[in-house]
Formats: structure tokens, sequence, C-alpha cells
């Protein structure tokens, strides 16, 4: 049995004018530059004096504005908030969009990494969609900073010379997990000075043999001072090094977008 009674309508149509509302609030912020009441009741496919009414509610919670040329554009209020409830989230939720993109865009493994004293932690991880082998790092798993890309990434702000290099290597025995592992002071400040110099770090085959990782600094809460490093891990025989490399344009701009 249909019920047509004039409660069920009316509350129908509160749902159908929120349902408008919210799609104007989305045109609003395709728009960045503005856009005229005209043109937004073509987008939403709406006379205009049903586009207008969306507007003027979105106005009255401070969600819409106009500009000098009574173009409708984003309010303060709703930039406000989302600013804030982007800033309070945790940095690997925040970060996860980035790494999935990237390990969808390379086939491989993405991490985000923190720096803890002498290790890195993973805060965040996404494998490939397909693929039969893949990396056994975990979230919240670690490794020694020096031999890894995101820990030298993030070692290289935190040790802005030879000096306080050679201060930190003397902490404490540096690992060698395989042959190409940096375990001299001497080789580690040469390594982070050109991190420092070219913007990226690189692990090639120093962690774990047959894998290879560049790592790029994600700035989630400073914009002069990295919260951590992304990175994107691969198999050597499948993605090398190289390839890698020649592929960090692309990398930055991902996490970048964050």
């Amino acid at each position: 049995m249909i019920d047509s009674s004039p409660e069920t309508a009316r509350g129908e149509d509160r749902l159908v004018g929120s349902d408008r509302v919210l799609v104007v609030l989305r045109v609003l912020a395709e728009h960045p530059e503005g856009i005229g009441l005209e043109e937004m009741a073509k987008a939403v496919g709406s006379p205009k004096p049903t586009a207008h009414r969306a507007l003027a509610a979105l106005r009255r919670a401070g969600f819409a504005g106009q500009d000098g040329r009574g173009r409708y554009v984003l309010g303060d209020d709703f930039l406000r908030l989302a600013f804030a409830h982007h800033e309070a989230r945790p940095d690997h939720v925040r970060i996860r969009p980035a790494l999935e993109r990237l390990a969808a865009r390379f086939g491989e493994t993405a991490h985000y990494a923190v720096l803890d004293g002498r290790e890195v932690v993973y805060r965040a991880k996404v494998d490939p969609p397909s693929g039969p082998v893949r990396l056994t790092s975990t979230v919240g798993g670690r490794n020694p900073a020096h031999n890894t890309g995101v820990g030298k990434l993030l070692l290289a702000w935190a040790l802005p010379d030879d000096a306080a290099v050679a201060a930190w290597a003397a902490g404490g025995p540096l690992e060698r997990r395989t042959p190409r592992t940096k375990v001299s002071a001497g080789e580690l400040a040469a390594e982070l000075a050109a991190v420092r110099e070219r913007g990226y770090a690189v692990d090639d085959q120093e962690n774990e043999e047959g894998v290879t990782c560049v790592a790029v600094p994600a700035f989630l809460t400073s914009p002069t001072r990295p919260s951590g490093a992304v990175s994107v891990s691969a198999l050597a025989y499948r993605t090398p090094l190289s390839a890698l490399v020649a592929a960090l344009p692309e990398i930055r701009a991902i996490v970048r977008e964050l």
C-alpha cells in the first residue's frame, strides 16, 4: 500500500531539497573562480528560483558567499570547517588516497613512514591491486632508518650536516642488512647530503635483497618540515630503480596534492 499522506509528501520534498542543496554545494566546490546563478541552474538541472533557494540556504549556513561580481563561491565557514577537519584527521588516514594511487599506478607497494629515533615506523601501507609477489612489510613494523629510503629521507631533514650525522651514527652500530647497506658515518653523511640536494632518497637493495624504492617527503602538518615520508617500494626485477627515479615528477605530484 502506498502512503500518499501530506506528511509523507512533505518529507519527500525535504529530502529532494536536501539532495539539491548538496549538489549545489558540490558544483560550488568545482568552480573556485565562482559561478553565476544561471550557470548553476543549468549545472544542477533546476529552474533559477530553485537553484537560488538552495544557494540562499547555503549562504545562511555560511557555506556559500558571493564575490564582488555577484558570482557564488564556497563560503569561508565551509572552508574553515573543511580545513579544520582535514588537519584533525590522523596522518595515515590523510595519506592513504595518495598511497592507493601510487600502488595502482606502479603496480608496487606504497608506504608512509615516520622517524622514531634510529628507526622508521610504517604508519600506512597499500599493496598493488594485483600481483603474485608482495612485500612483507606491515603497518606498525619497524626498520633501521639508515638503510631505507624513507629513513634516509627523514634523516636528511633531522641531521642537517655531517657533524650531526657523525654524532647520530656514534649512538650505536649501524646494522648491515645487505652488502649494499651503508654502515659508516662517512658513507651515510655523503648519502644524506645527496638526499638534501636532490630532495628525494633511494633504497637500492640496501634493506632487502631484490627490493628498491624511492622516497619523497610528505608535508601533512607543516609546510616546511615533513611529517613523514612516502615511498614506492618495488621488486627490482619487475620495476628497476631507474624506472622509479624517472617517475619522480609523477610521484611528487601525487603526494603534493595532499
